[in-house]
C-alpha cells in the first residue's frame, strides 16, 4: 500500500516579492478545504526563516503587513485539524532586509549546503525552536522532526546531516532521484538509493544508505522521463511566474551579480527540465530528466498514472507500506491546479486498498517495513 504524502513548501516568491495573504494563506486555505473533502492530510513546510522576518517586521513597524498573525493562526489550525507542519528553510533570509515592499536577501547564504556547520546548525536550531514553541500549545505531542532544504540544497551532505541529527531531526525530504543541477546550487542525485523507498542515510552522503544511520531520507517521488512529459498547462503557468518574478534587482557584490545573471538566464529552464542546466537544448530534448511528483506542475492524469505505476512497481505485498511523496507550493495553486489535483485525490480516495493519505512525520511508524523492503533489494 502507498501512503500519499502531500507536502507544501509554504513561502512567497523566491526573489522576495509578494505578500503572504495572496501567495500563502488564501491558496493554502483552499487546499486544506480540498483535502478535507477527500480525507487527505497536508504537510505544510513553512519557510521559517522568512516567517521570522515577517514577525520582526510586525514588531518593528507595529503593522502586520506580512500577515504574521494569520500565518501563525493557519499553522496552528492545520495542526489542530490533524495535518502536519515541518521545517523548510531559505537560508538567504536570515540576514534579509526590507526595502519598499521587497525582501533583499543575503545571496551569499543562498546555498544552504555550502554553509559552515556552525551557521547551518544555528539556523536549524532557531527554526525548530520557533515551530515547537508555536505549535506545542495546540498539540503537546508536536515535534519538529522533518526538514526540506530550499532548492533541494543538501549536497555536499556531511554538515547538513550532522546539523539535522544534532537537533533531533529524524527525516529529510530534499532529495529526488535523477535530479541534477549545476549553478549557484549544485547537486547530483542520480545515484540516490530509490525514487520512493526511504533509506537511512550515510553520515556524509544523503543519497547513500547506511543501516546504522539515524537520519531517514524520504525522497520526493520522481521518474526518469523524456522532455515531453514536462509540457502541461500547469507547468507553463509556473514558467510565466518565474519570468514575472525574476531576480532582477541591482546587486551590490560580485556574488550577487553572479546570482542574478544566473537566474535570469536559467529561470525558464528550471521549470522545464531542472536536471539539464548548462547542457544545452539538444541534450534537453534527447535525454531523460527528473520528473518530480509536483502537484502544481503536473497534470491530474499524469499524477494518477504515476501513482498507479508506483503501486504496480513497488507495492508487491499488501502489508507493505511506502510513502509516495508529492511536493507543491501555495503560490502556484491556481483554480486550474485545484481541478487537476482534485482528480488525483479522488482517484486515491476511490482505491483505499492501494492508497491511504498520511503526513510526513506520521509515516515514521512504518520504519521497520521500509527496512525490510530495502533489504529485499527494491
Amino acid at each position: 500500500m502507498l501512503r500519499i504524502i502531500l507536502t507544501l513548501d509554504y513561502e512567497i516568491h523566491g526573489n522576495g516579492e509578494g505578500y503572504p495573504h495572496d501567495l500563502m494563506i488564501e491558496p493554502t486555505a483552499r487546499l486544506l478545504r480540498l483535502c478535507e473533502k477527500f480525507g487527505a492530510k497536508l504537510t505544510l513546510m513553512p519557510d521559517v526563516a522568512e516567517i521570522l522576518k515577517f514577525k520582526e517586521y510586525k514588531e518593528q513597524h507595529d503593522r502586520d503587513d506580512y500577515s504574521y498573525d494569520a500565518i501563525a493562526s493557519q499553522l496552528r489550525g492545520a495542526v489542530k485539524d490533524g495535518h502536519d507542519v515541518q521545517l523548510h528553510i531559505h537560508s538567504s533570509y536570515f540576514n534579509a532586509r526590507h526595502d519598499n515592499g521587497y525582501w533583499i536577501q543575503d545571496w551569499s547564504e543562498y546555498d544552504f549546503a555550502s554553509l559552515p556547520y556552525e551557521r547551518m546548525c544555528s539556523m536549524v536550531g532557531t527554526c525548530k525552536r520557533f515551530l515547537e514553541s508555536l505549535l506545542s500549545p495546540v498539540d503537546t505531542a508536536y515535534r519538529c522532526v522533518a526538514f526540506r532544504a530550499a532548492n533541494w540544497s543538501v549536497s555536499p551532505s556531511n554538515n547538513v546531516i550532522r546539523a539535522l541529527i544534532d537537533h533531533n531531526i529524524k527525516i529529510d525530504s530534499s532529495v529526488f532521484k535523477y535530479g541534477r543541477r549545476k549553478g549557484l546550487v549544485s547537486f547530483d542525485y542520480s545515484q540516490a538509493c530509490s525514487p520512493i523507498v526511504p533509506w537511512r542515510v550515510r553520515k556524509d552522503d544523503m543519497c547513500s544508505r547506511d543501516d546504522s544511520g539515524s537520519l531517514w531520507e524520504l525522497p520526493i517521488y520522481s521518474e526518469h522521463r523524456w522532455i515531453g512529459a514536462f509540457v502541461t498547462c500547469n507547468r507553463i503557468f509556473r514558467a510565466v511566474m518565474s519570468l514575472r518574478h525574476k531576480f532582477v534587482r541591482v546587486a551590490r557584490s560580485s556574488q550577487q551579480n553572479k546570482f542574478h545573471a544566473s537566474h535570469k538566464r536559467e529561470g525558464l529552464l528550471l521549470t522545464v527540465a531542472p536536471s539539464t542546466q548548462g547542457e544545452g537544448w539538444l541534450a534537453t530534448l534527447f535525454q531523460r530528466h527528473a520528473w518530480k511528483a509536483d502537484f502544481n506542475q503536473c497534470g491530474g492524469k499524469q499524477l494518477i498514472n504515476a501513482v498507479d505505476r508506483a503501486s504496480r512497481t513497488y507495492d508487491s505485498r499488501l502489508d507493505q507500506v511506502l510513502p509516495f511523496t508529492l511536493i507543491g507550493h501555495p503560490k502556484l495553486f491556481t483554480k486550474r491546479n485545484e481541478r487537476s489535483l482534485t482528480s488525483f485525490l479522488a482517484h486515491c480516495a476511490q482505491h483505499p486498498d492501494r492508497f491511504q493519505f498520511d503526513t510526513l512525520s506520521g509515516v515514521t511508524r512504518f520504519v521497520k517495513q521500509w527496512e525490510a523492503h530495502s533489504q529485499g533489494g527494491h
